[in-house]
């Protein structure tokens, strides 16, 4: 469903995308997972023909993106991150511009709008201007839009910003169920982990490079074991002496010491123990795709939106 090979994108002296291969398969629920700046919206943009790639090759539904871009188009539905409703028409009118723009008839454009409102649970709203509906609500006459030509490739920007966990609840709800019933096949991308975690397949974007491609469970298993936090005032000592004595390796992240031990809860006594009024605080869970990040990339994971300064 979807195909880039070597994918590289320049905003003048910097690189947003550098040589990014991955596949879509048909059906698939596929997430884009990456931090501010790790090229997620960059490759989202391409893939909807909005950019054009500065070297390699994009292909969406077997078209390319720069060569075939209108049959591209036709073949995918986008709901980007940014509103694209116009607050002063009601749902229902919004949905119909959408059909008049595809070329739809009166009485076809009409009949989709009231079918993909249905479906999004907005049929008794269809009335009401889109500057009256809540946030959750809005995003679903989004779409309710983006489908409103019935696409085989749903392409989805940040999808969960300004969903209530009710209504992300509902958008994963309608994901699932436009794959069941029509075979369409999703791609999202997210800077939320248990987001990402619901994809069948996520890829993990930083700095422009693809650093992980595989199921959740896959990538988290990549980790093994438990990971552990420490807080200790000498971090960097702390870690030299933990490898020296005990023959593991301590990151030190953020001032904060991380360990990957399987077991984890039979090192905290030994480690406490070993080194006595010098550990602080010790945190201990499972692994998640934000540690498949660390141990891809060396730093943590930033939260910011693409385009926004670096941040905890």
């Amino acid at each position: 469903m979807i195909e880039t090979v070597a994918l590289v994108h320049e905003y003048g002296a910097r690189r947003a995308l550098d040589g990014v291969s991955l596949a879509v398969r048909r059906g698939e629920i596929f997430g884009l997972l990456g931090p501010n700046g790790g090229g997620k919206t960059t490759l989202f943009r391409i893939l909807c023909t909005l950019l054009r790639p500065t070297a390699g090759r994009a292909l969406v539904l077997g078209h390319d993106t720069v060569e075939e871009a209108a049959a591209v188009r036709k073949g995918i539905g986008v709901v980007f991150q940014s509103p694209s409703l116009d607050r002063k028409l009601t749902a229902f009118e919004n949905l119909y511009y959408q059909g008049q723009i595809h070329g739809f008839s009166f009485r076809e454009t009409k009949a989709r709008a009231r079918e993909m409102l249905q479906r999004v649970g907005l049929s008794d709203r269809a009335g009401d201007r889109v500057e009256k509906l809540s946030g959750g609500m809005r995003r679903r006459v989004e779409l309710a839009k983006g489908m409103l030509h019935r696409p085989q490739m749903l392409l989805l920007d940040e999808p969960s910003t300004g969903l209530d966990p009710l209504g992300r609840r509902d958008l994963w709800t309608y994901l699932t169920e436009i794959r069941h019933r029509e075979g369409v096949t999703s791609l999202l991308t997210t800077h939320l982990m248990e987001e990402a975690e619901r994809c069948d397949r996520v890829a993990i974007l930083d700095r422009g490079r693809l650093v992980a491609l595989g199921t959740p469970a896959e990538l988290v298993a990549q980790v093994g074991g438990d990971v552990l936090t420490l807080d200790a005032r000498e971090p960097e000592r702390l870690a030299a002496e933990i490898g020296a004595r005990f023959g593991l390796e301590a990151k030190v992240l953020e001032g904060r010491l991380r360990l990957e031990q399987a077991a984890g809860h039979e090192l905290i006594p030994r480690l406490v123990q070993a080194f006595p009024g010098r550990i602080d605080a010790v945190r201990l869970g499972r692994p998640t795709l934000e540690d498949v990040f660390i141990r891809r990339t060396g730093h943590r994971f930033w939260s910011d939106d693409e385009g926004g300064a670096r941040g905890p």
